[in-house]
């Protein structure tokens, strides 16, 4: 199973830089089967730039959370708090075996209805462009 991740491209730098091994959400995908991970880097790049496997996945108050990751969150911990900002728990995703695609995928290109997710969604194989020979070759 996988699954696409919207991430703001400032936090996708530092995921592509190696200095962010964790991403951060308040809610997390339910089906325990998601592998694979797509990011699709929101407003102003719009498209897919690569994917990752899932690593472990955390889940504590935030508090705790922080002491955990702080070292390879990628951001300060003024923004994890603030993200974190009421809730009482929340979750890391580890990002391994990250591979950014040498052509970043406009999904609008194969699909005129394509929404961007607010955080994630599901996807399958028919998400993923026949025609392209690289992006399969990459996936």
């Amino acid at each position: 199973m996988r699954v696409l991740l919207s991430i703001k491209p400032k936090y996708v730098e530092q995921i592509l830089k190696g200095n962010k091994k964790f991403e951060f959400r308040k809610v997390i995908f339910k089906d325990q089967s998601v592998q694979e991970i797509f990011i699709y880097s929101s407003y102003p790049v719009k498209k897919i730039i690569g994917k990752f496997r899932v690593g472990d996945i955390l889940e504590d108050h935030p508090d705790r959370l922080w002491m955990k990751v702080k070292d390879a969150s990628g951001i300060d911990e003024e923004e994890f708090f603030n993200y974190f900002h009421g809730k009482e728990k929340g979750f890391a995703i580890g990002i391994d075996e990250m591979l950014q695609f040498d052509e970043p995928y406009d999904p609008w290109e194969h699909n005129s209805n394509f929404i961007a997710p607010q955080s994630f969604q599901y996807i399958d194989d028919s998400f993923i462009p026949q025609e392209s020979e690289e992006f399969l070759a990459e996936c």
